[in-house]
Formats: C-alpha cells, sequence, structure tokens
C-alpha cells in the first residue's frame, strides 16, 4: 500500500504535495485520540506523526516535499508570536509591577546559563551551537500548564503568577534567541567577537521591534473601520504575512517584530476577539508545521555523533540539556520568587510548571537549523524535538503536582462548592451533595466551549445573517 502511494504521489507533483498534505493531517488527527486518552498534548501525537511518517519509519512522504515546507516554521511562529503579544497590556504589567518582569528574567536566563555551562564547559561542544542551545533552553510551552490549569480548574496568586511568567517566558527567550543566532553567525563566519558584535543584534531586534510597532499601528488603522469578521481575519493575516516577508528581505528574524505587533494592537484597541479567532483559525497550520518538525528528525543522528560538535554522542548532549534545563529552570524560579518577596508556594513549586517546551522552542530550532546549515542545524532541530517529546511527556504531570503543592485547586467537594452557595433549606446530606453536584456540572457546561470556538463561531454567524439579509433585500 505504501508503495502505490508513493507511486501515485510521484507521477505528479501537484497530487504529491495535496496528497502529502492530506496525510499529515489526517494522521495527525488520529493519533491525538490516541494521546486524548493518555492525557498528553496534542503537540506529542504531531510530533510522533512526523516521526513514524518520516524517512526511518513508513516513509509516507517525499524527501522534497519535507525539504521545501521550511516556511511553515516562518508562519508559526509568527502566528505564535503575534498571539503573545496579546499578554502584554500595559494595564497589567502596571498593576504586577517589576515583580514578575524580574522573577521571568531570573528562571529564562538560569535556565540558558546552565544549559550552557553543561555544553560548552563541561561536554566541550562547539560555541556557537552552545550559545543557541542555550538560549532555545529559556522558553517554555504555555499549551500544556494551561491545559492542566482548566482540567484542574486551578486558581489564586500561584495560578495568577504561574500564567505571566509563562507568557512573558516566551518574549524573553525571542530576545535570547534573536542575540544569540547573531553572535552564532558571527563566530561562524570567522568574526571577531566584541562589544560591537553584541551591541549589534540588539540595535537591530530593536529596529525590528519598532517596525512591528509601526505594523501594529497600521492593523489598527485598516481595522478600525466596519469590517465583517471574515474580512477582519484577512487583513490581519496579510498583515503578519507582509511584515514576515519584509523580514526575509532584509535577512532579520520578525519575531519581536510580530509580538509587538501584537502588542501595539491590544493596547490600542483592547480587542481580545481578533485573538480568539486567530487562535481557532491556526491549529491546522500549526499541525502541519509540528509534523514537519517530525518528519525532519534526524535519528541516525541522535544515535550518531555530529563531527561539526566534537567526539561527544548527541544522544548525551540531548539527555544532559534535558536535564541541566530543568534544573537551571527550578533554581531560577526559586531565587526570582525569593528575590522578590513572593510566596512560599510560588519559590518552591513554580519551577516545577515551567518544565513543558515544545512550539516556540521547535519554531526556533528550525529556524536556528536553516541559519546555522550542515551538521550542527540538523543536530540542534534533533536535539530540541527530542527533548521537547520528553518534556512534554514529563510536563504536565509537574504541572499538575505543582497546582496541587500549591493548594491552587480544590480536592474535596466541601472546597469547590462552599457552604454558602448551599440553599439554607437543604439540611439532609442527600440534597447538599445534590446541590453540589449540580453546581459543578452547571459551572462545567459554562466551560465546555472554549473561547476561541466561542468567536469563531460567532463570526460564522455573523456572516450566515448577512448572507441572509442580502437575500431578503434582494427578493
Amino acid at each position: 500500500m505504501n508503495q502505490i502511494i508513493r507511486n501515485a504521489m510521484l507521477s505528479n507533483q501537484i497530487a504529491t504535495v495535496i496528497i502529502s498534505i492530506a496525510l499529515m493531517l489526517f494522521l495527525g488527527f488520529a493519533a491525538t485520540r490516541v494521546t486524548k486518552r493518555l492525557r498528553l498534548p496534542n503537540v506529542t501525537a504531531y510530533i510522533i506523526t512526523g516521526i513514524l511518517m518520516g524517512p526511518y519509519f513508513a516513509d509516507l512522504i517525499p524527501e522534497p516535499v519535507i525539504s521545501n515546507m521550511g516556511f511553515l516554521s516562518d508562519i508559526a511562529l509568527a502566528f505564535i508570536a503575534f498571539s503573545t503579544g496579546e499578554f502584554f497590556r500595559l494595564p497589567v504589567l502596571r498593576r504586577n509591577g517589576m515583580k514578575v518582569v524580574v522573577l521571568t528574567i531570573a528562571e529564562a536566563v538560569m535556565a540558558s546559563v546552565a544549559v550552557f555551562i553543561t555544553t560548552y564547559c563541561i561536554l566541550g561542544v562547539d560555541l556557537a551551537f552552545s550559545i543557541v542551545l542555550a538560549a532555545l533552553a529559556s522558553a517554555t510551552a504555555p499549551a500544556s500548564t494551561m491545559m492542566t490549569i482548566r482540567q484542574t480548574g486551578a486558581r489564586g496568586d500561584f495560578v495568577d503568577t504561574l500564567l505571566q511568567v509563562v507568557a512573558l517566558d516566551d518574549a524573553v527567550g525571542l530576545v535570547e534567541y534573536s542575540i544569540a543566532i547573531s553572535l552564532a553567525v558571527a563566530l561562524g563566519t570567522g568574526m571577531a567577537v566584541d562589544a560591537g558584535s553584541i551591541v549589534l543584534p540588539i540595535v537591530v531586534n530593536c529596529g525590528v521591534f519598532l517596525l512591528g510597532s509601526a505594523f501594529g499601528v497600521l492593523l489598527r488603522l485598516f481595522l478600525g473601520r466596519k469590517h465583517s469578521d471574515d474580512n477582519r481575519l484577512i487583513i490581519t493575516v496579510s498583515l503578519i504575512f507582509a511584515f514576515c516577508g519584509v523580514c526575509s528581505v532584509l535577512d532579520v528574524s520578525p519575531l519581536l517584530g510580530c509580538m509587538a505587533m501584537g502588542t501595539i494592537y491590544i493596547n490600542l484597541t483592547d480587542d481580545s476577539k481578533l485573538f480568539m479567532q486567530l487562535g481557532y483559525f491556526t491549529p491546522p497550520i500549526l499541525q502541519l508545521f509540528f509534523i514537519r518538525s517530525g518528519l525532519a528528525f534526524r535519528l541516525d543522528m541522535l544515535t550518531g555523533q555530529a563531527s561539526a560538535l566534537g567526539s561527544v554522542p548527541l544522544a548525551a548532549i540531548g539527555v544532559l540539556y534535558f536535564l541541566s534545563r530543568i534544573i537551571g529552570k527550578y533554581a531560577g524560579s526559586f531565587a526570582g520568587a525569593a528575590a522578590t518577596g513572593r510566596s512560599k508556594e510560588i519559590r518552591n513549586y513554580l519551577g516545577l510548571a515551567l518544565i513543558p517546551q515544545a512550539g516556540v522552542a521547535i519554531g526556533l530550532a528550525a529556524l536556528g537549523a536553516r541559519t546555522l546549515g550542515g551538521e550542527a542545524g540538523a543536530a540542534l532541530e534533533t536535539v530540541i524535538l527530542a527533548s521537547s517529546v520528553l518534556y512534554e511527556l514529563l510536563g504536565p504531570g509537574c504541572a499538575k503536582l505543582s497546582l496541587y503543592l500549591s493548594h491552587s485547586y480544590p480536592t474535596k467537594l466541601e472546597e469547590i462548592v462552599p457552604d454558602e452557595a448551599i440553599e439554607e433549606e437543604a439540611e439532609d446530606a442527600v440534597e447538599i451533595l445534590i446541590q453540589r453536584i449540580q453546581a459543578i456540572q452547571k459551572d462545567l457546561a459554562a466551560q465546555s466551549i472554549p473561547a476561541e470556538e466561542e468567536a469563531f463561531q460567532e463570526a460564522a454567524e455573523a456572516q450566515l445573517a448577512a448572507v441572509i439579509s442580502m437575500k431578503g433585500r434582494r427578493n
């Protein structure tokens, strides 16, 4: 069957691309049916699906298709970075002060330092590779953490701090990566690393940030007029693509600019609905991106070693990266919480919830692999992909443990529905139990439809109403 499919695909280039995309989407969806039963995030299913479809197992997707889908990493990261900007509302940042910022920088930088010391100082790995890998260690996957929070119904100061740190974490990771990849390129070309080579990437990224801010203002102007919801989505996607195109022409990373674009727009308009619609629009794109990352996974390199990195086996680098990042995240969050005077729960357990790593790190690794090229680039993407699968397997459990130890979610009916919510005439224990169960069911029903899906449905209904109204006027 596999050979029949491949022969049919290779006979026609257009059919090859279309069938490849169809297989990636359908098999990725099928894999989520399994991971859902195991209570694992969809990202894990997508990466494993890509690996199984790749050249080392089923070999379903031809190599030209895999190599020519590299643009997916740019598009996926652009949407992720734009969505991250929603969390940088000025009123929230003012209210939280600098404590969350200091805490986030501490845990992100400490993770990078721990990985750099392990790879460069202990293992003696190539300097450029160590710098980029250390920068990627700072990123955290918010999806696993947020999924666990929704499942447990956790709330309180610990949860609020965790969400703010996770949101800021990717921003710190984007800044670290932008500087690190510039230094790595300078080292790769034989340029001397001095103050200028460090300051220049910062200046370039400041320029990209300002350009992204200008695009954010432009988005506000375009959406300031009354448009249908589908046209708002079209305008937003086109501007994000245009910004990525401009950055590609200038040969700079668009990540900070896309984040600035989202930040400026949310602060000028307070329009969360656009981000919800965009979040419901992007899953197929992100799914293709993660599966394509799995397709590009180099199993032969993981079990061997890259001559460009020295004599250390790549599997050893991956294992030590996995462990040193966890140590750095925990130590950094502990030190940051202690320095800012946060509660004992935040100081002791926040680091456990910051273990997951997937989307942003995988996307940055794909960009870094393309920039570094050769064995070093392939090794970078292989290490991040392999460790991300482990992080996504371990992360949700650690996040739930941190929420439990910090007493962020109730474990008893009396805590979920307190006595104050029970009607006074209910004196019998059975009646009280029934009322508590009914209150829980009502709360679950209210949360059954995600905000993104609700916003997307609202847009579809508005479009349908407009079509019906137009037909009525014609009649």
